[in-house]
């Protein structure tokens, strides 16, 4: 099965760019109730993934923080404990499953590394389970 019957598309998903500040990606989290985001550098490139636990650490790094300060500090300069690995377009379905095993949402970028989109887990879990709701109503 090809793996973009599952793909949620760029234009329908929330992403930050890595130049971005911590304040723009607070807020673009807590507008779409985001624990964990795509985030692209200048190019459109998928680079990695921010956590809410990324920021909170991240700001534990930074004294006397408020909103202001918030505006000069770049998201590209906090340290991730694990970004989210991508696959490209053409993987298939037993790489996809395996990095949905382990990531809310799997980034898919295209041959030039341009982010393109995401596959839920939720997605191949409801998948997944009509297969199965299937398979058992044909006994």
């Amino acid at each position: 099965m090809n793996i973009l019957f599952f793909l949620k598309p760029k234009n329908e998903v929330a992403f930050v760019y890595d130049h971005g500040t911590l304040r723009q990606v607070l807020e673009t989290m807590e507008y779409h109730k985001y624990a964990s985001i795509p985030m692209l550098n200048k190019n459109g490139e998928y680079v990695g993934t921010i956590t809410e636990g990324d920021l909170l650490w991240g700001i534990k790094r930074y004294t006397n923080l408020n909103l202001r300060e918030a505006e000069t500090i770049f998201i590209r300069d906090f340290p991730r404990k694990a970004d989210y690995k991508a696959v490209s377009a053409d993987s298939d379905m037993e790489d996809l499953i395996q990095k949905a095993m382990n990531q809310n949402f799997v980034p898919v970028v295209d041959d030039q590394k341009k982010f393109i989109g995401i596959i839920t887990r939720r997605s191949i879990i409801e998948y997944c389970y009509e297969k199965l709701k299937k398979s058992d109503s044909s006994y």
